[in-house]
């Protein structure tokens, strides 16, 4: 509709209403007509608790920034109604409104921000920006500005970290909570960057600090691996930060992003004019928000931010007054500039310069684990056992990774496996001794074995746990990366079987807390892995499923295609600029961005040039892999080696998204398996015997209906997949609390 503004159609754009229930649109609808619009301002504020109650972790790794936290940080930063306003990452722009509502609170008399002239008005219309890499969280963004009387919102859908467009943009004023998460394989960043790194929470900030302008401060959230890590680029990050702009670092308790994350943060404040004035940074430790760090967050009167922001304004004005800042409350401490750069690793954990933080934290006792626990214990404990007693019978391969649980399937005689086996019983914990199963994290606690005793790989180690320990307390401590880096670099043997040595895990130390805080964290733990196994339940067992109607014509592929593209036959790079997809990169139904090559240097490879909605066939490798198909949704320019074949379908008969559901299937698969040709290392399907499978083929009407009903299916798969990844974060950070360890590398 040419008539509607601008704004208006990119706010709806790819936007539809999920609704197939009449009932539930009408009743939708019933309550948006009841609803009072003639408040602008309350109807913004009812739109933010709508994001509020919405809020949940994004594909980018957004999390929602509590409104607390987010008004504290405005206030420490200060913006002031002349300034422009950045937010690089603005997710629904929080911190933009709060950064605005702080501006009309300062200049207000009797109506909110009445004291700001017609053209003061104008400009703070146009000084908020805001960039964010999602189309939706750009959409949300532009509908909450909006509600909140801003009629032209400077919101750009913006790779911040990829993209040079608005490099040379710099703002007085910077505040951010920019994603915790990294896509593997990495961000691949342009080259402008002062820190070269590609982990993103490592290029946000030193984005953020590098568009500050001369006098210019920020304020930014950031996980604990921007203050903690040792690895070069965040030691550089830190570096610079110190010697440019950073005046404050304010810890955070774990818990404030609960029920999203339980991740450990910090808010560093930057200010570029104060940071040449003072030889201090002033850290200060946050214990208390104002609400429990649970899962609800449930609020409750104990509050150190007002006393944080109250210190923190008194230590400014003491810099801008060059007067001594002496007054120091307990969650605070000073710290000279030179005092943290003598420091190798420049770290900026608060924790580190309080001085009292060892009488306030807990600490364990360390103790060995063959004080703990019995490795590999006698089978002459079975002298006495009736040589045809039926035991259980466990092989490497029957113990998953990464998870503690493990179902017996072979029962044997004990006779048979007495000699040449391992020997364990009910509650004994196994742990893989041998590479790759031992970096992999292979290990269980055994459970329902046959007569309670059971015999496996000679490749597995077996502890017995003393009155000292928990079973699942050891499991837990022998799967962390701290154990897992150690044991391997301990390893011996040939190149290919390397071992563990069993000296190693004696002589490893872990914590030992009380039997009752164990068993407390084991709970927790145990809660987590719950809703791990259901959500893995949910991902593992869905499976897209078209109901066929009996009209419908059965067609072959070859019918709705103009013909099928080999790709590349030229070998990809190493290094490059435009990704060279795999069969490795085709998964089922999706583009893997992880592990990539880069397109061959060849004269015509634009010919194998990706368009949006091209569908890919993998039309070789293992049988397991044969088969498998993705669709191209123009993330990026990409293009495909040899063993893939482009589908170029008939667009007003298929959609692409109905043909790759439908390549995706069980039909497709057993397809698949029946017709590829077995070759001495790989098999192999080509373009004429695909062009042979048979479908259904709808109306177009009919198959966009179905491709809805599927996309949201998947959506809740994919929430599924999140939620997983959520819950095993939290089993790591919990681990993580109990040995002190802020982070540690994966193997």
């Amino acid at each position: 509709n040419p008539n509607i503004p601008e704004l208006f159609r990119n706010i709806f754009k790819n936007a539809y209403l999920p609704y197939r229930d009449p009932s539930t649109l009408k009743l939708f609808l019933k309550y948006i007509n009841e609803f009072d619009y003639s408040h602008s301002e309350k109807l913004g504020d009812a739109f933010e608790y709508l994001l509020s109650v919405m809020g949940s972790q994004g594909d980018a790794g957004q999390f929602r920034t509590p409104r607390h936290i987010i008004d504290f940080v405005t206030a420490c930063v200060n913006p002031q109604k002349n300034e422009t306003v950045l937010d690089p990452a603005c997710g629904t722009a929080g911190f933009l409104l709060s950064a605005y509502k702080h501006i009309l609170k300062q200049n207000t008399d009797k109506r909110h921000g009445d004291k700001l002239t017609p053209d003061q008005r104008k400009k703070l219309a146009i000084n908020f920006v805001g960039y964010d890499i999602s189309p939706d969280m750009v959409r949300l963004s532009l509908a909450n500005m909006y509600l909140h009387g801003f009629a032209t919102p400077q919101i750009h859908e913006y790779d911040t970290l990829s993209s040079e467009d608005r490099w040379n943009e710099t703002f007085d004023v910077i505040l951010a909570n920019p994603p915790f998460m990294t896509p593997k394989g990495g961000i691949r960043p342009h080259k402008k960057f002062g820190v070269q790194a590609n982990k993103a929470e490592v290029l946000f900030t030193d984005y953020i600090g590098e568009h500050l302008n001369s006098n210019g401060r920020a304020g930014i959230i950031v996980p604990n691996g921007i203050v903690a890590t040792t690895q070069t680029a965040y030691k550089q990050l830190r570096k610079l930060l110190v010697e440019d702009s950073l005046i404050a670092v304010i810890s955070l308790p774990a818990g404030v992003f609960q029920p999203y994350s339980g991740v450990k943060t910090s808010v560093l404040l930057l200010d570029k004019q104060l940071a040449k004035k003072s030889k201090h940074i002033l850290f200060l430790k946050i214990d208390n928000d104002g609400f429990d760090l649970g899962a609800q967050r449930r609020e409750h009167d104990k509050n150190d931010l007002p006393l944080a922001l109250k210190t923190f304004e008194t230590f400014k004005e003491c810099i801008s007054n060059n007067k001594d800042f002496d007054e120091l409350p307990s969650l605070a401490t000073l710290v000279t500039r030179e005092i943290v750069l003598e420091n190798k690793d420049v770290v900026l954990s608060s924790e580190r310069y309080f001085e009292n933080n060892k009488n306030e934290s807990i600490e364990f006792e360390f103790i060995r684990l063959d004080e703990v626990c019995e490795i590999n214990p006698k089978k002459s404990e079975l002298n006495d056992t009736p040589e045809n007693l039926l035991v259980s019978f466990v092989p490497m391969a029957d113990i998953n990774e990464n998870e503690v649980n493990f179902q017996p399937k072979e029962v044997k005689k004990l006779s048979e496996v007495k000699t040449g086996y391992t020997y364990f019983r009910d509650t004994d914990v196994l742990l893989a001794k041998v590479t790759p199963c031992f970096e992999n994290g292979k290990a269980g606690i055994a459970k329902g074995l046959t007569n309670g005793i059971g015999f496996g790989s000679s490749e597995f180690y077996v502890l017995r746990c003393n009155e000292l320990v928990l079973p699942m307390w050891i499991y837990l401590n022998l799967t962390t990366n701290k154990f897992r880096l150690e044991g391997k670099s301990q390893m011996s043997g040939t190149s290919g079987l390397q071992r563990v040595p069993k000296d190693f895990i004696g002589s490893f130390q872990i914590p030992l807390p009380p039997l009752s805080i164990q068993q407390q964290i084991v709970n927790e733990i145990e809660g987590y892995q719950k809703i791990i196994n259901g959500a893995k339940q949910v991902v593992n067992n869905y499976k897209p499923i078209i109901a066929i109607k009996p009209d419908w014509e059965m067609v072959e592929l070859g019918e709705v295609c103009d013909n099928f593209q080999y790709g590349s036959s030229q070998k990809s790079n190493d290094k490059g600029d435009i990704p060279c997809l795999r069969m490795g990169n085709i998964q089922n139904g999706e583009i893997d961005w992880s592990d990539l090559k880069y397109a061959p240097e060849e004269e015509d490879f634009e010919k194998y040039l990706l368009k949006d909605g091209d569908v890919l066939f993998n039309r070789t490798n293992s049988a397991v892999h044969v088969g498998k198909t993705a669709i191209f949704k123009g993330q990026r320019k990409a293009v495909f080696a040899g063993y893939l074949i482009r589908i170029h379908y008939h667009k007003e008969k298929i959609l692409g998204d109905y043909l790759n559901f439908c390549l995706n299937s069980k039909e497709a698969k057993d397809f698949c398996q029946r017709v590829k040709t077995d070759g001495v290392n790989q098999s192999n399907i080509n373009a004429q015997i695909l062009s042979t499978f048979k479908f259904p083929l709808p109306s177009i009407e009919e198959q966009t209906l179905i491709v809805q009903k599927i996309q949201e299916e998947q959506s809740l798969v994919n929430a599924n997949k999140k939620l997983i990844e959520l819950f095993e974060q939290k089993i790591k950070d919990k681990i993580n609390e109990i040995w002190g360890v802020k982070e540690v590398a994966e193997v």
